[in-house]
């Protein structure tokens, strides 16, 4: 029997990956994988060529989300599904997760040529659809040029502006990351605050997360946050051969900030070589 063959799905800035690549492709390969990565736009990649397509540092989908979901449809199986992929390329998804009645932080939508009013205190607009806190900003008066001047440039790209208060707990605790590999929670870490009230952001790199992070046991509540978003998931967890929940601390108790199935970075790292395996195992089950 010939050895599988996955097409790892990155991105032309990152042709070989990130920080987790050299951890995820030696998993696969010790299961049996013949893996590589391949940038997801290429025109010139035979997709057909592969068995499965296990989608991981595809960062520069945000502006063309709906080619990439094209693409998705043209590969072959996907790790994870196709249907997550669209369900979890928009934070859209948060109104299905406070509807299952999930902890989340409360969030208006603004779609083009909607009004909308600034919360209380703190808060955060970001587009629906975006990666690594690009286009992201934190700010304090409700008439802030700076924030209705971001809302104003997303709108001008057609796309839809979220607002969120900014929780308080955050600069205390820190965000916390729960990551979930085969189905299995895996490994924490804890991340410092990226907002601060200076401006907009452009775009997070992986390195300076990384300068951060440290690991964290997860408390029962945390645990109980995270396994309810993802079963909130369409399809449910046990699909997913990887995922990440992002928690902050709220009022009462901690509340999701995002799920992250599609292009997260997993912090392989702080993973057991069994976490690792479960992953690489999950890839080989789905052929």
């Amino acid at each position: 029997m010939t050895e599988p063959r996955i097409g790892v799905a990155t991105c032309a800035a990152a042709p070989q990956l990130d920080e987790d690549g050299p951890l995820l492709l030696a998993a696969l390969a010790d299961v049996g994988v013949r893996a590589r990565p391949v940038v997801w736009d290429d025109p010139r990649v035979d997709w057909a060529a592969f068995d499965a397509v296990l989608v991981r540092s595809t960062w520069d989908y945000p502006l063309r989300r709906e080619e990439f979901l094209a693409w998705t449809a043209r590969c072959p199986a996907m790790v994870n599904p196709r249907e997550v992929l669209a369900w979890n390329t928009d934070k859209h998804y948060l109104d299905d997760l406070a509807r299952a009645g999930v902890p989340t932080i409360p969030t208006v939508f603004v779609p083009p040529d909607h009004s909308w009013t600034a919360p209380e205190g703190d808060y955060v607009v970001k587009p629906t659809v975006s990666g690594s806190a690009a286009d992201t900003g934190r700010f304090r008066r409700p008439d802030d040029p700076g924030a209705l001047a971001l809302v104003a440039r997303l709108h001008a790209q057609g796309r839809t502006a979220m607002v969120q208060p900014y929780l308080p707990g955050i600069e205390r605790d820190g965000e916390t990351s729960v990551v979930f590999l085969g189905g299995v929670l895996s490994h924490a870490v804890r991340r410092e605050p990226l907002l601060t009230v200076d401006g907009v952001r452009a775009a997070v790199v992986v390195a300076d997360v990384l300068g951060s992070v440290r690991e964290v046991r997860v408390t029962d509540a945390q645990r109980a946050v995270a396994e309810a978003a993802l079963a909130a998931v369409p399809g449910g967890r046990q699909q997913l051969g990887y995922a990440r929940v992002d928690l902050v601390p709220g009022p009462t108790g901690p509340v999701v900030l995002e799920v992250e199935a599609t292009d997260c970075f997993l912090f392989l790292a702080s993973a057991s070589a069994e976490g690792r395996r479960r992953l690489a195992e999950h890839v080989v089950a789905q052929l």
